[in-house]
């Protein structure tokens, strides 16, 4: 049987990840950690992260889930900047993002 994440879980994933120790696996908030540092504008991975992912992760673990999270967020902010909407919207759906007219 398939087990998905809790609502509770997902409050856990999406709110503050200081919180969720305890809530969530380790490696979970490592993974979630590393997603917050290298979507913002100017990524930095600090020490301190560094090395909470080489508790969590091998080096090449790093890797593919850095270079996943970058493809997602590159692809995503491509969407965004081109207003691409799924095939199932219309004109008439509102984006979920602002977008400056």
């Amino acid at each position: 049987m398939r087990k998905g994440l809790t609502e509770e879980d997902v409050d856990a994933a999406t709110g503050d990840l200081d919180a969720a120790d305890g809530r969530l696996p380790a490696k979970t908030i490592a993974a979630l950690r590393l997603v917050d540092r290298l979507t913002v504008d100017h990524p930095v991975i600090d020490g301190e992260t560094y090395r909470e992912l080489c508790a969590a992760f091998d080096e090449g673990e790093i890797l593919e889930l850095s270079a996943a999270i970058v493809i997602a967020s590159g692809w995503q902010k491509l969407i965004e900047a081109f207003g691409i909407r799924p095939d199932h919207w219309t004109e008439a759906t509102p984006l979920p993002w602002p977008v400056e007219e």
